[in-house]
C-alpha cells in the first residue's frame, strides 16, 4: 500500500500514556473485530481461553477475571507511550489511512446529497474508556456509536500478523476500514435501527441481525477499498492480504482455532467465507446499494 507521502487525519486522539487500569464492566454497543489472544503456559490456558471466548461472547472484559498476572493475555510492546519509531511509523500509517477513509466517504455522502462526519479514531494501551463503557485490548479495536470514535490498540497489528497470519499493510487498513464502516452505518441510521430491533430478540436471534451488521461493515470496507484502488494507492497483493485478514477472523476459524469446533447459533461476526465474500462485493463494485445485508440470504 502506497502510504507515505499522502495526508494524514487529524482526528487522532492519541491516549496511549494515559490508559490505565479502570474500575467496572463495559458497557454494551460496541461493535468489534473479534480476536485470539496468547497466554502463559500451564494446566491453566484452557480455563483462560474460555473466559476470553466468553468475553467475545457476552461482551465483558476478560481482563477483569484474569486479572494482571500471568494469564493477561494483551502482548506488551515496551512501547505504550507511543515512542518507538516503529509505533509512530504505525500511528502515522494509521492516521494516513484513516484521511483516505474520510475523503473517501465525505465523497460517497455528497455524492447522494448527504454531510458526511468524521469519526475520531483513539489510540489506546492495554484498556480504555469509551462512551459505550470499559474495554481491554484483549476484546480488539471496536467502534462505539455512543461517542463516534473507533478505538484501536495497535499492538492487535502485531496479533494479526503474528497468532493468525494475518500479515500487510492492507490487512490493517482493513481492519481500521471496517470500523469506520460501523460509523457510516451509525450516521445512516442502521446501527440505530438495529438496536432497536435486538431489544426484544433472544440471544441466537440477535446474534444473527449481528452478522449481518458486522457483514455489512466489511462490504462497506471493501467500497472504500474500491475508491482507493482507483486512486493508484493499491499495490500487488494488498487486497489479497485483506481478504486473509477477513478470513482469520471469522467466527467459523476463530472457534476451531480457540476451542477445536464450531458453534454456529453463537456466531455474530459471520464465517471466513461470508466475511470474504462481502469484503470482496464491495470492493469490485464500490456500491452501497451492493451491500445490503440486512434481507436475504448472506
Amino acid at each position: 500500500m502506497l502510504w507515505r507521502g499522502r495526508r494524514q487525519s487529524d482526528n487522532i486522539e492519541d491516549d496511549r500514556s494515559d490508559s490505565g487500569p479502570g474500575g467496572g464492566l463495559g458497557g454494551g454497543g460496541q461493535f468489534r473485530i473479534p480476536i485470539g489472544g496468547r497466554t502463559g503456559g500451564g494446566g491453566s490456558i484452557i480455563l483462560v481461553v474460555l473466559i476470553v471466548l466468553a468475553g467475545w461472547y457476552f461482551g465483558f472484559d476478560p481482563s477483569q477475571i484474569l486479572g494482571d498476572g500471568g494469564g493477561q493475555i494483551t502482548e506488551d510492546t515496551g512501547s505504550q507511550n507511543g515512542g518507538s519509531p516503529a509505533n509512530d511509523e504505525m500511528k502515522q500509517f494509521v492516521a494516513t489511512v484513516l484521511a483516505d477513509t474520510e475523503d473517501t466517504w465525505t465523497g460517497i455522502f455528497k455524492s447522494q446529497g448527504l454531510t458526511y462526519e468524521d469519526p475520531k479514531l483513539v489510540l489506546f494501551s492495554g484498556q480504555v474508556r469509551s462512551a459505550c463503557g470499559f474495554a481491554s485490548a484483549a476484546a480488539g479495536p471496536f467502534y462505539c456509536p455512543g461517542d463516534h470514535k473507533v478505538y484501536l490498540d495497535m499492538t492487535f497489528f502485531q496479533q494479526l500478523d503474528q497468532q493468525f497470519g494475518a500479515s500487510g499493510e492492507f490487512a490493517r487498513a482493513y481492519v481500521v476500514a471496517h470500523e469506520v464502516g460501523h460509523h457510516v452505518q451509525n450516521l445512516t441510521g442502521i446501527m440505530g435501527k438495529f438496536n432497536q430491533l435486538r431489544q426484544g430478540m433472544s440471544e441466537v436471534d440477535a446474534n444473527q441481525l449481528s452478522v449481518r451488521i458486522e457483514l455489512q461493515a466489511d462490504c462497506f470496507a471493501g467500497v472504500w477499498a474500491h475508491y482507493t484502488q482507483q486512486k493508484g494507492i493499491l499495490e500487488q497483493g494488498d487486497i489479497e492480504s485483506a481478504l486473509n485478514a477477513a478470513k482469520q477472523i471469522g467466527d467459523d476459524t476463530l472457534q476451531k482455532r480457540m476451542q477445536g469446533y464450531v458453534v454456529p447459533e453463537s456466531f455474530n461476526h459471520g464465517t471466513s467465507q461470508q466475511r470474504q465474500t462481502w469484503l470482496a462485493r464491495g470492493f469490485k463494485s464500490g456500491k452501497l446499494s451492493d451491500c445490503n445485508t440486512m434481507s436475504g440470504p448472506i
